[in-house]
């Protein structure tokens, strides 16, 4: 008979190997389940980043000024040099902005030229390179920014959680070359501020990359300062948030018991003085390289977000450009952010104050995501594609040009209503080209602002009035306008792209030098004065503009137009469509190009007879007809 101690033993030891193996498949099981989220990840990140690139490339529409003069247009002068046509802006030559966004832009268009040149790339692949380059930059940027808060949401809700699926991958408000927001990331670290032990360094990592990419936000934009601080308060306060994995008896299934504790209490010293501290690195360690940055590129010390808050908010210029009802969060700002996400904003909130209220959810879903395809095609492809198809009728029409031959272009339009050099792509050698521009009254006092028009509002005020005063007889041929555009160029009375600087930049400080990234620093106090529009005239204090060879504008000004141009030598060269309406009454109607060229004048001639004969033979002949 066994004795009692070895029969208690061989009990235990019965009773712990199949317990010893159960750990050992749990611990293979969390192994492979590990690897396989890991797959899933990788999988995810790069669908959202072959989605992303699919989409930018897939986009045919303007969508606002910002996308292009506050990116691409600084970063073409970083890569080209200060010669290179680049339109700079007045928040550019008054030291608002900062110089790290476009840099990354600028090495994107260094790269390109780089690849063009070793490849020896045709000029339509080179083109064609110059446009895409920037759009795959930032769909990379834009699929980060999807795959994080993806994460975020993974992490909060649990794994394969339905509400994870739920992060909004917005296909038309990304689009604009700038910073994606990295809020997730502050809140990732929030979320996981109770971890201690081995996770105190994960966390302490995740905390200073946080603090890092806010600092970057406030950089590129101080209005974001807003956001971070009211995170960074709520950062100050402590939740246990907590889970457990539970075996299920009599199955081989598991059940993750997620916890999070009601109680929420204010941090210790300890980790406020930890928080502060790594913000005050992470900042500086940002500011560093922003005033550097900065440094190189306006030639001069300079702390951008200071001067922007100074113009924007001290000086109140912004309100040139617009002023927003007060209840412009609620009848347009949510709605634009959220689109199809707004239903369900809506259905949640009056479900946290009926929570018994039920919703028809297979309905609900399949009409949010009509109207999604719906919005996303017009945005994308239906509404404003005039502004880039007109460009790149103009850029087709500058490929047989040359330094004494060049060719030149006005846009009688609202201002930045098109790209500029960033989609021209042509030298200013051989592409010269003007517009209207809407510097704001730098130079006047707060109460003289309202009174103010900036040269485009003066110009829709009376076109006619204005192209007889700054313009004068238009042209009746090609050779004509050549001349004359010689005559003034002579005199250095002409001028051409972003070169606008007007009174309000005199007052400021007067000329510009290069720096080494392209940019220019203040000159001692020289005033340069004339240079906005070209010429003035002597004691009339009007400036002078030229005539060109191709006249841009918008289809509902070509009534008047017509009036002005009669008798010259002007004519329909090409017309672009651009949607079914337009918010602005000024940007009606299409784009339309005039032009000098006779051959370009019988060629489109020719393509609306041949429209018009296709619209008899069908549908067809419709579709292409809309088309034009």
């Amino acid at each position: 008979m066994a004795s009692p101690a070895l029969s208690q033993a061989s009990t235990a030891f019965e009773n712990d190997a199949p317990q010893g193996h159960d750990d050992h498949k749990d611990i293979k099981k969390a192994t492979l389940q590990r690897a396989k989220e890991a797959a899933t990840s990788r999988d995810i990140l790069l669908f959202l980043i072959a989605f992303r690139i699919l989409n930018a490339l897939s986009i045919r529409t303007f969508f606002q000024p910002d996308e292009y003069y506050q990116s691409l247009e600084p970063a073409w002068k970083i890569a080209f040099g200060p010669n290179s046509g680049a339109w700079i802006t007045w928040e550019w030559r008054n030291q608002l902005r900062s110089a790290i966004h476009p840099a990354i832009f600028a090495a994107v268009y260094c790269l390109s030229a780089q690849l063009s040149e070793l490849l020896q790339f045709s000029p339509h692949v080179r083109d064609e390179l110059f446009l895409a380059a920037p759009k795959v930059t930032q769909a990379v940027i834009a699929a980060l920014g999807d795959y994080y808060t993806w994460r975020l949401g993974d992490r909060v809700y649990g794994n394969a959680s339905n509400e994870a699926w739920a992060a909004p991958v917005d296909k038309y408000g990304l689009r604009e070359d700038q910073k994606p927001d990295q809020a997730e990331e502050l809140a990732k670290c929030v979320l996981e501020s109770d971890e201690s032990g081995a996770g105190k360094r994960s966390m302490a990592y995740r905390l200073c990359r946080c603090l890092l990419l806010a600092a970057l936000a406030c950089v590129l934009r101080p209005t974001n300062v807003l956001i971070w601080i009211c995170l960074s308060c709520f950062s100050l306060w402590k939740s246990s948030a907590s889970g457990k994995l539970l075996k299920l008896p009599w199955t081989t299934g598991n059940l993750w018991i997620h916890i999070t504790s009601a109680a929420h209490g204010p941090a210790t010293r300890r980790e406020r003085m930890f928080l502060v501290l790594e913000a005050a690195i992470c900042g500086s360690i940002v500011l560093t390289i922003s005033a550097t940055a900065d440094r190189l590129y306006y030639q001069q010390w300079t702390f951008p977000p200071l001067r922007f808050l100074y113009f924007n908010l001290a000086r109140s210029l912004s309100v040139h450009y617009g002023r927003n009802d007060w209840h412009y969060y609620l009848s347009q700002g949510y709605p634009l952010l959220l689109t199809t996400f707004l239903p369900f904003a809506i259905v949640g909130l009056y479900q946290s104050l009926f929570p018994q209220a039920a919703t028809k959810r297979l309905l609900l879903l399949t009409t949010l995501l009509t109207t999604n395809l719906l919005l996303s095609y017009l945005t994308t492809q239906a509404h404003q594609p005039a502004p880039l198809t007109t460009l790149t009728y103009l850029r087709s029409r500058a490929s047989s040009s040359s330094h004494n031959n060049p060719i030149t272009i006005s846009f009688l339009t609202p201002c930045h209503s098109t790209p500029w050099r960033s989609h021209l792509l042509r030298s200013p050698l051989t592409l010269k080209a003007w517009a209207l521009p809407c510097e704001p009254p730098l130079h006047l006092p707060s109460s003289q602002h309202p009174a103010y028009k900036d040269e485009a509002d003066e110009f829709y005020a009376s076109p006619a009035n204005w192209i007889k005063r700054h313009l004068g007889r238009p042209p009746k041929s090609l050779t004509e306008q050549r001349a004359r555009m010689g005559a003034l160029e002579s005199v250095g009375g002409v001028g051409w792209d972003g070169d606008v600087a007007g009174v309000g930049e005199q007052q400021l400080g007067g000329g510009e030098v290069a720096g080494v990234f392209g940019g220019k620093g203040r000159e001692g106090g020289r005033k340069d004065k004339g240079r906005e529009g070209g010429r003035k005239d002597k004691g009339k204090g009007v400036r002078k503009r030229v005539w060109t060879a191709y006249l841009v504008f918008f289809g509902q000004l070509e009534g008047e137009m017509r009036g002005v141009l009669r008798g010259s030598g002007y004519g329909v060269c090409w017309r672009g469509w651009n949607g079914w309406g337009n918010e602005d009454w000024r940007r009606r109607g299409g784009m339309v190009v005039w032009c000098l060229d006779e051959g370009e004048k019988a060629r489109w001639k020719e393509e609306e007879e041949r429209i018009e004969a296709e619209g008899r033979e069908g549908w067809k002949g419709w579709r292409r007809l809309v088309e034009w």
